[in-house]
């Protein structure tokens, strides 16, 4: 592998000037170099203006007693947030994958979601995943055992958390529901997948919630209470009152509350910023 040089945009992602080159030189000619942009295995770095006990310790609770959870809700309803702050407080590595449509081409799926464990897990994939990826996509179940192989008894396994971030992006994939149908129930136990989608994963992943395997946390749940709502705008120096005010008005998404919020504090600093200069000038 190589890395080359990159810049942090204002999103806190990092933007790749050029390229991650995967380059599998341990299984000869099988796989060739595949250049994965490096921005998509970073974990964005800033955190949500307050953690939100009642989520994370779902989360907790889901991470104890099963293999995976999806985080399911329209854009702005506070997916990665919840997701960056899950995984900051884990306390295990976390390997970030930020899936977006050209792979529902299933090589490039998978590539990434190597190079994403990777990050974490040097070498992981190298003797059993690439030459499978590169011979025969079409066999999805060995590659999914080859796969939970790896992170069960390969040379690099451990404790992780998989974040695959956008994932309905390839929901209508034809490999996608039966990797993760088989992939789900066979995870080692202290190996979770968190996914984040705008829209319910399909039918057969949905019905696994019965089985225990998948938490699915839904948009009306990713909802502010009010407590939380006045803990926000407290962080913002707004009143409790403000705060229900603005709940009512957005009920409680998170992207327009914070919008809320931030109006809400402009608006009070900027008479003071110009009472002040009244007062100079005087």
């Amino acid at each position: 592998m190589a890395f080359t040089s990159a810049k942090r945009t204002i999103s806190g992602r990092i933007r790749p000037r050029h390229m991650f080159l995967l380059d599998d030189s341990s299984i000869g000619d099988l796989s060739p170099k595949i250049d994965l942009i490096t921005e998509k295995f970073t974990k964005p770095v800033v955190a949500p203006r307050i953690s939100r006990s009642r989520l994370i310790e779902m989360l907790e609770r889901s991470v104890s007693s099963g293999t995976s959870t999806i985080i399911t809700g329209r854009a702005g309803s506070g997916k990665t947030a919840l997701a960056v702050d899950f995984a900051q407080k884990c306390g295990r590595p976390v390997a970030w994958y930020k899936v977006d449509a050209p792979e529902a081409d299933s090589r490039l799926f998978f590539h990434y979601l190597i190079g994403s464990i990777r990050e974490q897990q040097r070498g992981f994939g190298c003797r059993a995943l690439m030459p499978l990826i590169q011979q025969n996509m079409e066999r999805i179940a060995w590659l999914t055992d080859a796969f939970v192989y790896e992170l069960a008894e390969g040379k690099t396994a451990g404790p992780l958390l998989i974040v695959i971030e956008d994932l309905h992006l390839v929901f209508d994939s034809e490999w996608l529901v039966p990797f993760f149908s088989r992939l789900l129930p066979l995870l080692p136990r202290d190996v979770h997948v968190l996914i984040t989608s705008r829209s319910l994963p399909p039918a057969p992943l949905w019905r696994m919630r019965s089985k225990q395997f998948l938490l699915v946390v839904e948009e009306e749940t990713l909802a502010f209470t009010r407590a939380e709502a006045a803990s926000l705008f407290e962080s913002y120096g707004l009143s409790w009152e403000e705060a229900n005010i603005a709940l009512d008005h957005t009920h409680g998404r998170a992207s327009a509350l914070c919008e809320f919020a931030g109006f809400l504090r402009q608006s009070k600093i900027r008479p003071t910023l110009v009472s002040g200069s009244d007062g100079v000038s005087a």
